[in-house]
């Protein structure tokens, strides 16, 4: 009974530290596509500019007692703020009952971490800022020689087999279509998601999200009747695809190979 009490708060203090992170990550998402300090000044309503207090700014419950409006102003907040908030707490929580307080928590908590960072901010402004993808390759690579998940060997082909397989269907694409069809900023995000996956990791991210991918694509542009000029960030899918990869990836490819292929 002491010990499931105790296991019970150790998984309630990670969900509430993955909850505060997450509350920073929205500062860090609103802020670095302006170029602005993500230490000063001190959290602000974005419509009037006043100061949060430190009461008004609890992740997750502020939001439902303010009925998500600014407590001076009452503009609306953008749902956005608990929905990272949520996001991230929750994948705290998931990573801690798979590995407990282990190396390998610490690892793939940096790389969902990047990955909440870079969806939400691809959402806003149809960009991934290299600041926070490059480094992620870096950080992948050197995880790899502390967890025993991915070897370092994977990882750099993961690097390499990510980012080399996009930047070819960028090629292709430009040179059938003479435009540009996938950005920089998502080759480099899968170079970072190899990093950490592996080259396995990489591949099941691009089946992932190119299905995930088309079927929104398809109802939005079937929604905006716009076509294939329809503008889409692929950096969120990208980033469901690895998450999926990370909770369920081997039991997929485990279900392919003897399910579907009888080996």
């Amino acid at each position: 009974m002491a010990e499931n009490a105790a296991f019970a708060l150790q998984q309630l203090a990670v969900f509430l530290i993955g909850c505060c992170l997450g509350s920073f990550y929205n500062v860090i998402i609103h802020r670095l596509p302006r170029q602005e300090s993500i230490v000063r000044p001190g959290s602000h309503c974005p419509h009037c500019g006043k100061p949060i207090a430190f009461y008004n700014n609890i992740p997750l419950v502020s939001y439902l007692v303010l009925a998500g409006r600014c407590a001076y102003c009452r503009q609306h907040i953008a749902l956005r703020y608990p929905l990272v908030e949520g996001i991230t707490g929750l994948l705290a929580l998931l990573l801690f009952r798979r590995y407990g307080f282990q190396p390998q928590l610490f690892v793939e908590f940096c790389f969902v971490s990047l990955l909440v960072l870079i969806t939400f901010i691809d959402l806003d402004t149809l960009t991934i800022p290299d600041v926070l993808s490059l480094p992620g390759i870096g950080l992948g690579l050197i995880g790899s020689f502390f967890t025993p998940a991915v070897a370092w060997l994977d990882s750099l082909l993961g690097i390499l087999l990510g980012g080399g397989f996009f930047y070819l269907i960028a090629v292709g694409y430009h040179y059938v279509r003479h435009q540009e069809g996938l950005g920089g900023g998502d080759i480099k995000l899968l170079a970072m998601i190899g990093a950490f996956t592996g080259w396995s990791g990489a591949m099941f991210t691009v089946f992932a999200a190119s299905l995930t991918g088309a079927l929104v694509g398809f109802a939005v542009m079937w929604r905006s009747r716009k076509g294939l000029t329809t503008m889409l960030p692929f950096g969120p899918f990208l980033a469901l695809g690895a998450v999926c990869y990370l909770f369920w990836g081997q039991r997929i490819y485990a279900w392919y190979l003897y399910e579907v292929l009888g080996k």
